[in-house]
């Protein structure tokens, strides 16, 4: 006697295995989530401590302020391209390091904005943030065309920035600002998208692999972030008398 065209047994084996990759799922997204916000609280920290105690205004006008501003990039480019050969303990390490040069090099804003402005600016920033992140999880649309729109605008970006490091025009730079908060907030959304779907390749995998994978996404995220904090500064931060 048949009692529907479904195995009862095979049923609950599927909800089963999609409860367990959900569960995984959230538990990937929020180890990326923890990544991040502890880069960027030592990054902060770092940032106050250095224009507090004074260390950044030594090094400031020294060729050490060079390899400050660098350091980042490299560290970036050794993530990007050597983390699947690194242990897991190493890309912690070098996520680590990054995050502190990162606050080194941007401890400068303190000693240029008030630290009230800077807080409610992180404060926009962590609001936008956090709204175009959920949407990017939640959504099922696909987020590829608006992510390879953003990707244009960024390089743009990059090339104006570049361009205005000798012309010093306010102009080009509150334009480039503009752009960079649509730019930055589209990434948050659509890289958090990315990040979502990555967790299809490395589910089952070994917890290293994983572990990096959610070292990587917490990169992408972090990068998202400052960026869009800095372009807001422009328009929200006071600068010092």
């Amino acid at each position: 006697m048949s009692y529907g065209s479904q195995d009862p047994w095979s049923v609950g084996r599927g909800a089963a295995v999609g409860a367990e990759y959900d569960l995984g799922l959230r538990t990937f997204m929020l180890r990326v989530y923890n990544y991040m916000a502890s880069g960027l609280a030592l990054t902060g920290i770092t940032a106050w401590l250095a224009a507090e105690t004074g260390f950044y205004a030594q090094i400031a006008h020294t060729p050490l302020i060079y390899v400050v501003m660098f350091a980042p990039f490299i560290l970036v480019m050794v993530l990007g391209f050597r983390i699947q050969k690194m242990s897991f303990g190493a890309a912690q390490a070098t996520f680590w390091a990054y995050s502190a040069l990162m606050g080194l090099s941007l401890a400068g804003i303190f000693l240029i904005y008030t630290h009230t402005s800077i807080a409610l600016t992180f404060f926009i920033t962590a609001a936008t943030f956090l709204s175009m992140s959920l949407y990017g999880y939640t959504t099922k649309t696909s987020l590829a065309k608006m992510g390879s729109f953003m990707m244009m605008g960024l390089f743009g970006i990059i090339i104006a920035s570049v361009v205005n490091m000798f012309m010093h025009s306010t102009g080009l730079q509150f334009l480039v600002s503009i752009i960079g908060v649509i730019v930055f907030t589209g990434l948050t959304a659509w890289d958090t998208q990315r990040i979502k779907e990555q967790y299809d390749y490395v589910a089952g995998s070994d917890g290293q692999m994983i572990g990096k994978t959610a070292i990587m996404g917490a990169l992408t995220l972090y990068l998202d972030f400052v960026n869009l904090f800095m372009m807001l500064l422009q328009f929200f931060g006071n600068r010092r008398d």
